[in-house]
């Protein structure tokens, strides 16, 4: 139902917007190119429902197939026993019977197996390499942020040969560090996409470690903005 499920075509919608605002006001810092590699992230979260549809194909082939071996497997079995029936064999012959029919039932249970797990395995493996690149730009967020240090601001603050030149006045820090917020949470939102189209433990436990490792970011992230002097009374003007 409307608003009780996360969309990829939002939260793409709302990443655009992110990096239009970004280049608006940073035109020429890397931080728009990190939002327009979130961008084509979310892109391919958005195109991975069509791309899945190959999957649920599979699935079915995948079921006829198994069906088509449970059928010959049991066709097998039924003919084996009414053959040894009819013959009335000896022990050693039911035993060599038995042994051949236990080998095709474990043989036949084996393909079974590998042909139910193989469409989520193959499933699996594609979304955690998608996350995996969530994570990854997670910390690029991360690095973005970490010279902007409010303590310059500070009267006694005093620059060294190894410190770094940040050219940002105290609001226009306080943006920057506002956009690196919303960014990863757009990743986060981002995965959390993929929790709307699998149940798959790995995928769930994968996705709530990228939740906390941006939250532990965001949170660093606003304690900088808390220390940043007289920015709450100059962000009249709007971020965007």
């Amino acid at each position: 139902m409307a608003y009780e499920k996360l969309e990829a075509d939002a939260v793409l919608a709302t990443a655009q917007r992110l990096q239009a605002r970004i280049l608006a006001r940073f035109p020429d810092r890397n931080l728009g190119r990190v939002a327009e590699r979130l961008v084509t992230v979310a892109s391919d979260v958005e195109r991975a429902a069509a791309r899945s549809t190959w999957v649920k194909v599979l699935r079915v082939i995948g079921l006829v197939l198994i069906a088509v071996i449970v059928a010959l497997s049991a066709a097998s079995l039924v003919a084996a026993m009414v053959e040894l029936a009819r013959s009335a064999g000896s022990t050693l012959a039911w035993l060599a019977a038995v042994e051949t029919i236990v080998s095709d039932v474990v043989y036949a249970g084996i393909a079974v197996v590998f042909l139910w797990v193989l469409p989520s395995q193959l499933e699996r493996r594609r979304i955690l390499g998608e996350l995996h690149r969530l994570r990854s730009l997670a910390h690029v967020i991360d690095m973005h942020q970490l010279t902007k240090d409010p303590e310059r601001y500070a009267p006694s603050f005093q620059e060294t040969s190894q410190t770094v030149q940040v050219t940002l006045r105290p609001i226009e820090m306080a943006n920057y560090l506002d956009y690196c917020s919303e960014l990863l949470s757009l990743v986060s939102k981002t995965a959390a996409v993929y929790a709307e189209r699998s149940t798959d433990p790995a995928v769930l436990a994968t996705i709530s470690d990228i939740e906390n490792l941006t939250n532990g970011m965001a949170r660093k992230i606003w304690q900088k903005l808390g220390l940043i002097p007289g920015v709450i009374a100059r962000r009249a003007d709007p971020v965007d």
